[in-house]
């Protein structure tokens, strides 16, 4: 029985879980779970219409792929084509949410066209089954569809693979 329950749950995870070349499950993120620093809720229905890439960010685990974010800076991507999306996992960290909340402020003036959201209770984690307590990279091209995903640190071949991924897709 023991076996046969655990199967289901894996099952039903193994659903939720964000696959790619599938559009994931549609998710809202507002009110005590989080949303955007101006405190509008987020939608991943707004993933679609440009080639977006996704950061899902443990605080502690900050710099872990800023090689990343360096490359894409450099290529000045068309911002009408390319999107960026900051999504910081707040109940990762000990660090305290205000401190936290003040830093996206700051970064929200200094990268306006990133949007940036605090999820404070693990949303992505449970609904998409993203890993917890890491830096979690998700590219989606225009319809929504998820076209790559990494867990962990990029290798210069997958930062190189990302690139060449959104200049396909734009």
């Amino acid at each position: 029985m023991k076996k046969v329950l655990l199967s289901v749950l894996l099952m039903g995870a193994s659903l939720m879980a964000v696959e790619l070349g599938q559009v994931p499950a549609s998710v809202n993120i507002s009110g005590k779970d989080g949303g955007k620093t101006d405190g509008k809720a987020w939608n991943s229905s707004s993933l679609k219409g440009k080639v977006r890439i996704l950061f899902y960010v443990d605080p502690d685990k900050k710099d872990l792929n800023e090689a990343l974010s360096q490359a894409l800076k450099k290529e000045g991507f068309d911002r009408s084509k390319y999107g960026s999306v900051a999504i910081v996992n707040m109940a990762a960290t000990w660090m305290p949410n205000v401190a936290i909340e003040a830093k996206l402020k700051s970064k929200q003036k200094e990268f306006p066209q990133t949007t940036y959201v605090r999820d404070r209770n693990k949303v992505l984690v449970k609904k998409w089954a993203l890993a917890d307590d890491n830096s979690d990279i998700l590219l989606f091209n225009k319809s929504g569809t998820l076209i790559y995903k990494k867990f962990g640190k990029l290798s210069n071949a997958e930062i190189a693979k990302v690139i060449a991924l959104i200049k396909q897709n734009m």
